[in-house]
Protein backbone atom coordinates (compact mmCIF):
# COMPACT_ATOMS: atom_id res chain seq x y z
CA UNK A 1 0.00 0.00 0.00
CA UNK A 2 1.44 3.66 -0.83
CA UNK A 3 2.64 5.65 1.63
CA UNK A 4 3.65 9.63 1.70
CA UNK A 5 6.99 8.78 0.77
CA UNK A 6 6.38 6.85 -1.98
CA UNK A 7 5.35 10.13 -3.52
CA UNK A 8 7.80 12.34 -2.46
CA UNK A 9 10.56 13.39 -5.12
CA UNK A 10 14.24 14.48 -3.78
CA UNK A 11 14.41 17.13 -5.89
CA UNK A 12 14.26 20.46 -4.71
CA UNK A 13 11.40 22.78 -5.18
CA UNK A 14 11.80 25.69 -6.49
CA UNK A 15 8.43 28.04 -5.75
CA UNK A 16 8.62 30.60 -3.30
CA UNK A 17 8.06 30.63 0.45
CA UNK A 18 4.57 30.01 1.44
CA UNK A 19 3.36 29.63 -2.23
CA UNK A 20 -0.01 28.03 -2.32
CA UNK A 21 1.35 25.09 -4.39
CA UNK A 22 2.58 23.54 -1.11
CA UNK A 23 -0.38 23.32 0.01
CA UNK A 24 -1.83 21.80 -3.19
CA UNK A 25 1.06 19.17 -3.44
CA UNK A 26 0.40 18.27 0.20
CA UNK A 27 -3.10 17.97 -0.55
CA UNK A 28 -2.40 15.56 -3.58
CA UNK A 29 -0.12 12.72 -1.91
CA UNK A 30 -2.64 12.64 0.83
CA UNK A 31 -5.55 11.73 -1.81
CA UNK A 32 -3.43 9.44 -3.87
CA UNK A 33 -2.81 7.72 -0.75
CA UNK A 34 -6.08 7.95 0.85
CA UNK A 35 -7.34 5.96 -2.57
CA UNK A 36 -4.80 3.42 -2.43
CA UNK A 37 -3.00 4.36 -5.85
CA UNK A 38 0.75 3.79 -6.48
CA UNK A 39 3.01 5.89 -8.16
CA UNK A 40 2.96 3.48 -10.86
CA UNK A 41 -0.47 3.39 -11.48
CA UNK A 42 -0.75 7.32 -12.02
CA UNK A 43 0.23 9.31 -15.25
CA UNK A 44 0.55 12.84 -14.93
CA UNK A 45 0.57 15.39 -17.43
CA UNK A 46 1.79 19.08 -17.26
CA UNK A 47 2.36 22.12 -19.72
CA UNK A 48 4.61 25.10 -18.41
CA UNK A 49 4.33 27.02 -15.35
CA UNK A 50 4.60 27.30 -11.90
CA UNK A 51 1.56 24.99 -11.37
CA UNK A 52 2.63 22.56 -14.06
CA UNK A 53 5.69 22.37 -12.12
CA UNK A 54 3.99 20.56 -9.61
CA UNK A 55 4.51 16.99 -11.06
CA UNK A 56 8.30 17.36 -10.98
CA UNK A 57 7.98 17.24 -7.11
CA UNK A 58 6.39 13.88 -7.31
CA UNK A 59 7.91 10.45 -7.79
CA UNK A 60 5.32 9.31 -11.12
CA UNK A 61 5.21 8.95 -14.39
CA UNK A 62 5.16 12.18 -16.14
CA UNK A 63 4.64 13.90 -19.92
CA UNK A 64 5.36 17.31 -19.29
CA UNK A 65 4.43 19.40 -22.73
CA UNK A 66 4.22 22.34 -23.86
CA UNK A 67 2.48 25.50 -22.98
CA UNK A 68 -1.64 24.96 -22.47
CA UNK A 69 -1.13 21.58 -24.56
CA UNK A 70 -1.63 19.52 -21.23
CA UNK A 71 -4.95 18.14 -22.11
CA UNK A 72 -5.26 17.04 -25.38
CA UNK A 73 -1.73 14.79 -24.70
CA UNK A 74 -3.57 13.91 -21.44
CA UNK A 75 -6.35 12.85 -23.49
CA UNK A 76 -4.39 10.68 -25.55
CA UNK A 77 -2.92 8.66 -22.30
CA UNK A 78 -6.19 7.89 -20.75
CA UNK A 79 -7.19 6.93 -23.99
CA UNK A 80 -4.18 4.59 -24.60
CA UNK A 81 -4.75 3.28 -21.61
CA UNK A 82 -7.61 3.52 -19.43
CA UNK A 83 -5.73 2.00 -16.30
CA UNK A 84 -3.76 4.62 -15.66
CA UNK A 85 -4.99 7.31 -13.53
CA UNK A 86 -4.26 10.22 -15.18
CA UNK A 87 -4.03 13.63 -13.58
CA UNK A 88 -3.67 17.03 -15.83
CA UNK A 89 -1.68 19.66 -14.17
CA UNK A 90 -1.55 23.10 -14.80
CA UNK A 91 -2.66 27.16 -13.97
CA UNK A 92 -5.42 29.31 -15.23
CA UNK A 93 -2.98 30.92 -17.26
CA UNK A 94 -2.17 27.54 -19.28
CA UNK A 95 -5.48 26.28 -18.98
CA UNK A 96 -7.75 29.28 -20.13
CA UNK A 97 -5.03 31.58 -22.53
CA UNK A 98 -2.89 29.33 -23.88
CA UNK A 99 -5.20 26.52 -23.52
CA UNK A 100 -8.22 27.66 -23.81
CA UNK A 101 -9.60 25.77 -26.84
CA UNK A 102 -8.00 22.62 -25.72
CA UNK A 103 -9.96 23.36 -22.49
CA UNK A 104 -13.19 23.38 -24.26
CA UNK A 105 -13.12 20.22 -26.09
CA UNK A 106 -11.80 18.31 -23.40
CA UNK A 107 -14.93 19.14 -21.26
CA UNK A 108 -17.36 18.23 -24.15
CA UNK A 109 -15.13 14.88 -24.57
CA UNK A 110 -15.84 14.18 -21.08
CA UNK A 111 -12.39 11.55 -21.29
CA UNK A 112 -11.95 9.94 -17.77
CA UNK A 113 -9.49 12.23 -16.12
CA UNK A 114 -8.41 14.96 -13.68
CA UNK A 115 -7.30 18.32 -14.44
CA UNK A 116 -6.21 20.34 -11.38
CA UNK A 117 -6.06 23.77 -12.05
CA UNK A 118 -4.12 26.18 -9.93
CA UNK A 119 -5.83 29.70 -9.86
CA UNK A 120 -3.96 32.09 -8.47
CA UNK A 121 -5.60 34.63 -11.00
CA UNK A 122 -2.14 35.93 -12.34
CA UNK A 123 1.20 34.63 -14.58
CA UNK A 124 3.62 33.78 -11.69
CA UNK A 125 6.61 32.03 -13.98
CA UNK A 126 6.57 34.82 -16.39
CA UNK A 127 6.58 37.21 -13.60
CA UNK A 128 2.81 38.46 -12.88
CA UNK A 129 0.58 39.31 -16.19
CA UNK A 130 -2.62 38.93 -15.99
CA UNK A 131 -4.30 35.78 -16.52
CA UNK A 132 -7.49 34.69 -18.24
CA UNK A 133 -8.75 34.46 -14.64
CA UNK A 134 -7.45 38.15 -13.17
CA UNK A 135 -10.38 40.71 -11.77
CA UNK A 136 -11.22 43.66 -14.21
CA UNK A 137 -9.07 46.22 -13.59
CA UNK A 138 -6.31 44.68 -11.75
CA UNK A 139 -3.01 46.33 -11.79
CA UNK A 140 -0.06 44.47 -13.13
CA UNK A 141 3.46 45.67 -14.68
CA UNK A 142 2.01 45.12 -17.98
CA UNK A 143 -1.51 46.67 -17.61
CA UNK A 144 -0.61 49.64 -15.64
CA UNK A 145 -4.22 51.28 -15.86
CA UNK A 146 -5.70 48.31 -15.10
CA UNK A 147 -7.11 44.89 -16.81
CA UNK A 148 -9.79 46.01 -19.20
CA UNK A 149 -11.25 42.14 -19.77
CA UNK A 150 -13.66 40.67 -17.20
CA UNK A 151 -12.27 37.03 -15.92
CA UNK A 152 -13.27 33.73 -17.45
CA UNK A 153 -15.59 32.48 -14.89
CA UNK A 154 -14.51 29.29 -15.01
CA UNK A 155 -17.11 26.84 -13.06
CA UNK A 156 -19.76 28.62 -15.05
CA UNK A 157 -17.88 27.26 -18.56
CA UNK A 158 -17.58 23.95 -17.46
CA UNK A 159 -21.17 23.61 -16.31
CA UNK A 160 -22.39 25.31 -19.62
CA UNK A 161 -20.15 22.46 -21.58
CA UNK A 162 -21.92 19.78 -19.15
CA UNK A 163 -18.39 18.80 -17.82
CA UNK A 164 -18.70 15.63 -15.73
CA UNK A 165 -17.39 16.86 -12.75
CA UNK A 166 -16.79 20.30 -11.25
CA UNK A 167 -15.31 21.20 -8.25
CA UNK A 168 -13.63 24.38 -6.30
CA UNK A 169 -11.55 24.35 -3.62
CA UNK A 170 -9.39 26.80 -1.66
CA UNK A 171 -5.12 25.25 -0.99
CA UNK A 172 -5.11 26.59 2.49
CA UNK A 173 -8.04 24.05 3.42
CA UNK A 174 -5.87 20.86 3.05
CA UNK A 175 -8.50 18.43 4.45
CA UNK A 176 -11.02 20.15 2.23
CA UNK A 177 -8.74 19.81 -0.94
CA UNK A 178 -7.75 16.52 -0.15
CA UNK A 179 -11.22 15.34 -0.14
CA UNK A 180 -12.11 17.12 -2.87
CA UNK A 181 -9.68 15.97 -5.07
CA UNK A 182 -10.24 11.81 -4.03
CA UNK A 183 -14.56 12.92 -5.21
CA UNK A 184 -12.41 14.16 -8.72
CA UNK A 185 -10.54 10.47 -8.94
CA UNK A 186 -12.96 8.52 -8.48
CA UNK A 187 -15.57 10.38 -10.91
CA UNK A 188 -15.59 8.49 -14.42
CA UNK A 189 -15.03 11.31 -16.64
CA UNK A 190 -14.20 14.79 -16.78
CA UNK A 191 -13.08 16.21 -13.94
CA UNK A 192 -12.20 19.73 -13.31
CA UNK A 193 -11.04 20.75 -9.64
CA UNK A 194 -10.74 24.83 -10.01
CA UNK A 195 -8.22 25.62 -7.05
CA UNK A 196 -8.08 28.95 -5.50
CA UNK A 197 -4.24 29.39 -4.22
CA UNK A 198 -2.39 32.47 -3.33
CA UNK A 199 0.63 33.81 -5.48
CA UNK A 200 2.52 36.01 -2.25
CA UNK A 201 5.21 37.43 -5.09
CA UNK A 202 2.22 39.28 -8.07
CA UNK A 203 -1.27 38.55 -6.51
CA UNK A 204 -1.32 41.23 -3.13
CA UNK A 205 -4.87 41.32 -3.86
CA UNK A 206 -6.13 37.93 -3.54
CA UNK A 207 -4.26 36.89 -0.79
CA UNK A 208 -4.39 33.84 1.87
CA UNK A 209 -6.35 35.75 3.99
CA UNK A 210 -8.74 37.34 1.18
CA UNK A 211 -10.17 33.75 0.61
CA UNK A 212 -9.58 32.36 3.89
CA UNK A 213 -12.38 35.39 4.94
CA UNK A 214 -14.51 34.53 1.87
CA UNK A 215 -14.65 30.48 1.11
CA UNK A 216 -17.36 28.44 2.24
CA UNK A 217 -18.84 24.92 1.83
CA UNK A 218 -20.89 23.75 0.10
CA UNK A 219 -21.08 20.62 2.26
CA UNK A 220 -22.54 22.75 4.79
CA UNK A 221 -25.70 23.10 2.92
CA UNK A 222 -27.60 20.01 3.23
CA UNK A 223 -30.01 21.03 0.56
CA UNK A 224 -27.49 21.64 -2.28
CA UNK A 225 -28.10 19.09 -5.25
CA UNK A 226 -25.22 18.83 -7.64
CA UNK A 227 -26.74 17.24 -10.34
CA UNK A 228 -28.94 20.25 -10.66
CA UNK A 229 -27.38 22.59 -12.91
CA UNK A 230 -29.38 25.23 -12.80
CA UNK A 231 -28.81 25.83 -8.80
CA UNK A 232 -24.99 24.91 -9.75
CA UNK A 233 -25.21 27.77 -12.53
CA UNK A 234 -26.00 30.35 -9.76
CA UNK A 235 -23.71 28.94 -7.79
CA UNK A 236 -21.36 29.73 -10.36
CA UNK A 237 -22.19 33.56 -10.16
CA UNK A 238 -21.41 33.85 -6.75
CA UNK A 239 -18.00 35.68 -6.27
CA UNK A 240 -17.01 38.59 -3.98
CA UNK A 241 -17.91 38.48 -0.34
CA UNK A 242 -18.90 34.79 -0.66
CA UNK A 243 -17.25 32.02 -2.57
CA UNK A 244 -18.37 28.54 -2.67
CA UNK A 245 -16.24 25.62 -2.56
CA UNK A 246 -17.02 21.92 -2.85
CA UNK A 247 -18.74 20.04 -5.87
CA UNK A 248 -20.73 22.36 -7.61
CA UNK A 249 -22.03 19.97 -9.93
CA UNK A 250 -21.89 16.49 -10.87
CA UNK A 251 -23.54 15.39 -14.70
CA UNK A 252 -24.24 11.44 -15.17
CA UNK A 253 -23.63 11.16 -18.44
CA UNK A 254 -20.78 8.56 -19.39
CA UNK A 255 -17.14 9.00 -19.91
CA UNK A 256 -16.16 9.28 -23.77
CA UNK A 257 -14.33 6.05 -23.71
CA UNK A 258 -17.51 3.96 -23.24
CA UNK A 259 -18.92 5.26 -26.06
CA UNK A 260 -16.10 3.60 -28.41
CA UNK A 261 -16.42 -0.15 -28.52
CA UNK A 262 -12.20 -0.41 -29.24
CA UNK A 263 -11.67 1.72 -25.88
CA UNK A 264 -15.02 0.29 -23.76
CA UNK A 265 -13.26 -3.19 -22.62
CA UNK A 266 -9.46 -3.39 -23.37
CA UNK A 267 -7.16 -0.94 -23.11
CA UNK A 268 -5.38 0.14 -26.73
CA UNK A 269 -2.25 -1.12 -25.16
CA UNK A 270 -3.48 -4.51 -24.69
CA UNK A 271 -4.90 -4.86 -27.67
CA UNK A 272 -3.45 -7.14 -30.42
CA UNK A 273 -1.94 -5.62 -33.50
CA UNK A 274 -2.56 -7.25 -36.66
CA UNK A 275 0.77 -6.32 -38.71
CA UNK A 276 -1.06 -7.13 -42.01
CA UNK A 277 -3.36 -4.48 -41.86
CA UNK A 278 -0.59 -2.20 -40.15
CA UNK A 279 1.30 -2.96 -43.61
CA UNK A 280 -1.45 -2.49 -45.68
CA UNK A 281 -2.27 0.90 -44.17
CA UNK A 282 1.13 2.14 -44.83
CA UNK A 283 1.75 1.10 -48.06
CA UNK A 284 -1.73 3.15 -48.90
CA UNK A 285 0.67 6.43 -48.04
CA UNK A 286 3.56 5.16 -49.85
Amino acid sequence: MSKLDDYSSPDPIAWCPACGNFGILAALKQALVDLKIEPWQTAFVSGIGQAAKLPHYLKCNLFNGLHGRTLPVATGVKLANSRLVVIAEGGDGDGFAEGGNHAIAAMRRNVDLTWLMHDNQIYGLTKGQVSPTSEKGFHTTTTPDGSYYPPVNVIALAIALDAGFVARSFSGDQPHLTWTIKQAVEHKGFALVDILQNCVSFNKVNTFGWYRERVYKLSDDLKYDPSNRQAAFLKAQEWGDKIPIGVIYRSSRPALEAAFSVTGKTPLVDQPIDWRKRGKLVNEFR
